[in-house]
């Protein structure tokens, strides 16, 4: 048991996924007790087992449609009748068990702590973001301008940036106070598994930068990654109205890869 709850732990800390299948009742002979867990992780691989055959195939089947909805299930099992029996598995009792997600909670690492800074840090906050602020001015990065970040760094970006942890789920918005500032973060912003890459800035100034990146090997493909201009178009012009825009686009985001994983395979 415990080995599944270690393996849930490192599953959140680089972003992935997995399900959980608990026994939460059971009535007569059962091959396994209330409290008994299975671990199904994204990549299809299993920790744990609540008694094989068609029952777990079923339910890691199940956990496929939990994962891919973000919704728990519960799934009850009649272990008495004539399929039981063709499984060898007609123990003469029911179980019930509870599937539910286990999903990283997404973090928003914002770059810069200006004006459009602490607009989007109230906003992603309400969204349930965990927030990270980077900027190397105290005055500007501190508790009282960000009062509902879990995580301020008034630090250097050159020092700071080999020590974030960036996964599948974290999304970077790179709105620093210039255009120096903006390139070295993007820079290092591409060798990382961000699901979300945006940064701040007119589209000839992005070309700029996108010019110079080139020129030190970084390819069209990796800057596609990336959204600049940062944020839809919606005519935003205060720094309220672009947190805004910013935080629709990488809600868009998030919600065209969950289709994208919810939309079933076809030959």
């Amino acid at each position: 048991m415990e080995e599944i709850f270690e393996e849930i732990t490192r599953i959140q800390s680089r972003g992935g996924s997995a399900a959980l299948g608990t026994v939460v009742q059971v009535k007569g002979s059962t091959p396994r007790e209330v409290g008994s867990k299975i671990l199904i992780k994204d990549d299809g691989s299993v920790l744990g087992s609540l008694g094989g055959g068609t029952l777990e195939a079923t339910i890691c089947r199940e956990a496929i449609t939990v994962l891919r909805e973000g919704k728990a299930k519960m799934l009850h099992f009649d272990l008495t009748g004539e399929e039981a029996e063709a499984d060898q598995m007609i123990c003469g009792g029911e179980m019930d068990i509870f599937i539910e997600p286990i999903l990283p909670q997404p973090v928003l690492y914002i770059f810069g702590a200006g004006h459009i800074s602490r607009s989007l840090s109230k906003i992603a906050k309400m969204i349930g973001f965990r927030i990270i602020v980077i900027d190397d001015r105290t005055e500007f990065a501190n508790p009282e301008r960000f009062p509902e970040a879990d995580e301020i760094l008034a630090e250097d970006f050159s020092t700071v940036l080999p020590r974030l942890k960036i996964n599948t789920s974290s999304c970077l918005a790179i709105v620093t106070r210039g255009h120096q500032f903006d390139e070295k973060v993007l820079e290092w912003a591409l060798t990382t598994e961000a699901r979300y890459i945006g940064m701040v800035g007119s589209k000839k100034k992005n070309e700029v930068i996108f010019t110079h990146l080139r020129s030190k090997g970084i390819s069209n493909e990796m800057l596609e990654r990336v959204h600049a201009p940062i944020g839809l178009d919606i005519g935003a012009e205060t720094p309220e109205e672009i947190a805004v825009s910013i935080m629709a686009e990488i809600i868009k985001n998030r919600r065209e890869r969950e289709h994208t994983l919810k939309t079933p395979i076809t030959s």
